[in-house]
C-alpha cells in the first residue's frame, strides 16, 4: 500500500499544474511573429503555450522594418513540486518535465522600435533621373 501511495505521489506538480503554462504575446505596433527556439509560435496578439523548463526560455520577437526584441521568460519555482517530499523518482520526473518551475509572468507586452538602418535610408534625400532617350534611370542618394 505505501509502495501505490508514493508511485500516486511521485512526480507531483507535473501531474497537478502539467508541463505547459500559456502565455499571452502582445506587440505595439500588432503583426509581429514570436518564435521560441527558432521555430514559428504565433503572430502578435495571441496566446500560446509554452512547456516549461529548467533552464532559460528565450523568445525572439520580429516584423519587418523594425528592431528584433530577445526576451528571458520569467519563471519561479513551483511550489506544488515540494509534496514530492523525499520522492527522488518524483522531484526526477518534475525535473525533466519542467515542473519544478513554471512561468511566473502570463502576459508580455512588447514595444518594438524602428529599425533606423531601414527607415533612414528612405527618409534621406534622394534624386531620380530618368532618361528616355537612352532608356536610363540614374538614383541618387544624398545623406
Amino acid at each position: 500500500m505505501l509502495f501505490m501511495v508514493g508511485l500516486l505521489t511521485s512526480s507531483c506538480a507535473t501531474l497537478f499544474t502539467g508541463s505547459k503554462d500559456s502565455i499571452t504575446f502582445n506587440s505595439e505596433p500588432s503583426g509581429a511573429t514570436v518564435y521560441l527556439n527558432g521555430i514559428e509560435l504565433c503572430k502578435t496578439p495571441c496566446r500560446v503555450p509554452v512547456k516549461r523548463e529548467l533552464g532559460d526560455t528565450d523568445v525572439e520577437i520580429s516584423l519587418d522594418g523594425y528592431q528584433t526584441r530577445m526576451i528571458t521568460l520569467d519563471k519561479e519555482f513551483n511550489v506544488v513540486s515540494i509534496l514530492n517530499l523525499g520522492n527522488l523518482l518524483g522531484w526526477g520526473i518534475d525535473a525533466v518535465t519542467g515542473s519544478v518551475m513554471k512561468y511566473d509572468r502570463k502576459q508580455y507586452n512588447i514595444e518594438l522600435k524602428e529599425d533606423k538602418s531601414v527607415s533612414s535610408y528612405f527618409e534621406s534625400s534622394h534624386e531620380v533621373r530618368v532618361d528616355t532617350k537612352n532608356e536610363t534611370i540614374e538614383i541618387y542618394v544624398i545623406q
